[in-house]
């Protein structure tokens, strides 16, 4: 029937995708067409249905690339790709139809994720065990029900932040089928408070991490209760947040938004105060040491929600690395692209900007640069994204000619939860002494300083107001989390997306100006450090040749003074701030976006025709 397009209507349907290796829960091979009550007979084969679940997180229609990368840009910090097409371009430029080939897969991964997860919701309480077996049986039984709570939370929340209000499915679809198998959409506050109470349920059934042995499972990269409360503190701060309203059509922010960012100051403390989790001490560790090697888990448990990606198939894997970071061995697209704009928002001393930002490609060798750019092309035009790079994967030989990297989208991380618990307790009781601490403990991490020290170099300044440390905390998500895909919709959900895109828009024309002008403050954030606002920036860099340095180090001048002159031995000199900014960077930046339409994209239009229940969003 029609509305198969929209969800899955068979009552237990996984995927069957088989792969290798060992604790990873991509690892496993999910059940197939079988009835529940084969399914959910004993624990092994429940955990194959909980693991078909977690496989619709995976993939390039999920997190693998379209979630991941092509959602995520145009911001404040990053770019899509060159060129015209009505599907991963037109969707960076807010110019999406209706018909764009980029949206229906995602849209329907996303509601088969929540079918998947409503069979477990749905059966696992059922079973015999679940009630009547041994007490570690109910434990992982329980565990596996909040699993599926949460992965439920996540799909719902990845769909309405992209789409807004949203059908309401929370039974299996082969029990709805026969009531409402043309479902409207429910108003997203009414959704959000769903997953929220879930997610309340689903942390005092899932344990701490080190808890896991207690009930016999392994630590791997499935959810415990950290990140149950991570994520509910996420949303509880989107539910509070602005948003593109149905009805008025305009962004709106309820009148009750307090309780949300209470729920999520509380949820933030719980995991701070747990000491289950915390900052690796090395942030570039986390990025090349870490993800870069396809780590399972971290000593500090900072990767608290990874997006497993194996196979080298496009269902199960990810193109990180290859569609967005830079070129090895010519390999790769490097589709998305650093705006000037945003480097320049680091501070000189910030280690974070070498880590984030991956100004060169990558010899034959995998290891020696290759500088990007020219005498005449801007090399500032030209960085990609340097988290997931794939001169870092290490399992990767620069000869493969495959676009499957294996690398792991991280949906969230312990430094995200210091800043979320900073948000919420400077909105709810101004700039406190916990607030500053959690901000300055990521901050002196980002500098390279002891993280449980004050630091004058890394620290915020005494005395900030509540607006002020609100500005930092806006700037500061930018500086540790660019490039992991949380950008827009923050923007989106302190209604700042039209402001940060104008600004940026007047400052890439200021540097791509043909005679360039220094750079303009920004308003809506704390702005960039007094030295990047000068005229003395300089017009070209000189890039160190042959060496496999992966940071400042390759560039033989300072970013902040005018260029020397001549040409060193050794050293490429390259265009740096010039008009190429002006018609690469600024030419496509963000140019169909129309406030109070471009903050949600538009429901596809396979779903409407599948459904005709479901309108469309505003003004498209």
């Amino acid at each position: 029937m029609r509305i198969k397009n929209i969800f899955i209507t068979a009552s237990a349907i996984y995927m069957l995708i088989t792969f290798g290796g060992c604790r990873k829960y991509l690892d496993q091979q999910p059940i197939t067409d079988v009835t529940p009550v084969v399914v959910f007979k004993d624990i092994p084969n429940a955990y194959l249905a909980l693991i078909g679940v977690y496989t619709r997180l995976a993939g390039q229609e999920g997190y693998g690339q379209r979630l991941s990368l092509y959602y995520t840009v145009d911001t404040d910090e990053m770019q899509g790709p060159t060129g015209t097409d009505d599907e991963r371009r037109n969707i960076a430029r807010y110019q999406p139809t209706p018909s764009n080939t980029g949206l229906p897969n995602p849209f329907n991964q996303i509601f088969q994720g929540i079918e998947f997860a409503n069979n477990c919701i749905v059966n696992i309480p059922k079973m015999d065990l679940y009630t009547n077996g041994s007490e570690q049986d109910k434990k992982k039984l329980q565990r596996m029900y909040g699993e599926a709570l949460t992965l439920r939370a996540q799909f719902y929340f990845e769909g309405i932040r992209n789409w807004g209000d949203l059908p309401k499915h929370f039974d299996a679809a082969s029990n709805l089928a026969g009531t409402t198998p043309f479902p409207f959409r429910e108003d997203r506050d009414t959704l959000y408070n769903q997953i929220l109470a879930d997610l309340k349920t689903a942390a005092e059934l899932i344990p701490w991490k080190s808890e896991l042995a207690a009930i016999g499972d392994p630590i791997d990269e499935r959810i415990t209760k950290g990140t149950v409360k991570g994520i509910r503190a996420r949303i509880a701060l989107f539910r509070g947040g602005y948003s593109l309203r149905q009805a008025s059509k305009t962004m709106e922010r309820r009148p009750d938004y307090l309780t949300y960012y209470q729920i999520a100051r509380d949820e933030c403390n719980d995991i701070i105060t747990s000491g289950e989790h915390g900052l690796n001490p090395d942030y570039k560790a986390v990025w090349k040491g870490l993800v870069g090697t396809r780590a399972v888990t971290d000593p500090q448990n900072e990767l608290m929600f990874q997006v497993s990606s194996i196979g080298g198939v496009s269902a199960a894997d990810s193109r990180l690395g290859f569609y967005d970071g830079p070129r090895v061995n010519n390999l790769g697209n490097a589709a998305i692209n650093v705006l000037p704009t945003y480097f320049y928002l680091f501070d000189s001393l910030d280690l974070r900007r070498d880590v984030t930002i991956a100004p060169y490609n990558v010899a034959a060798n995998g290891t020696t640069k290759i500088a990007i750019g020219s005498s005449s092309t801007s090399a500032a035009t030209l960085m990609n994204p340097g988290k997931y790079r794939r001169d870092w994967n290490v399992a990767i030989a620069p000869t493969f000619t495959g676009q499957f990297l294996g690398l792991k989208w991280q949906l969230l991380r312990y430094s995200d939860v210091l800043l979320m618990f900073a948000e919420a307790e400077n909105e709810i009781n101004g700039p406190t002494g916990a607030a500053y601490n959690a901000i300055n403990m990521v901050r002196r991490r980002g500098f390279g300083k002891p993280i449980n020290a004050a630091n004058v170099d890394a620290d915020l300044p005494a005395g900030l107001s509540k607006t002020q440390l609100f500005g930092a905390i806006v700037r500061e998500r930018s500086l540790e989390l660019g490039g992991e895909g949380h950008r827009k919709y923050d923007l989106i959900r302190w209604n700042l997306l039209a402001t940060a895109l104008a600004e940026t828009k007047v400052n890439l024309g200021r540097i791509g100006a043909a005679a360039p002008s220094p750079l303009l403050p920004v308003t809506y954030m704390a702005t960039q450090p007094a030295y990047s606002l000068t005229n003395t920036l300089p017009l070209a860099m000189l890039f160190r040749t042959n060496l496999a340095a992966d940071d400042v180090t390759l560039w033989a001048n300072s970013f902040y003074k005018p260029t020397p002159a001549g040409t060193p031995a050794g050293t490429s000199r390259l265009a740096w701030l010039n008009a190429t900014i002006s018609t690469a960077s600024l030419g496509r930046f963000a140019t169909g976006f129309t406030l109070n339409r471009s903050e949600l994209f538009p429901i596809p239009q396979p779903a409407r025709d599948a459904n005709f229940n479901l309108t469309q969003n505003p003004n498209y």
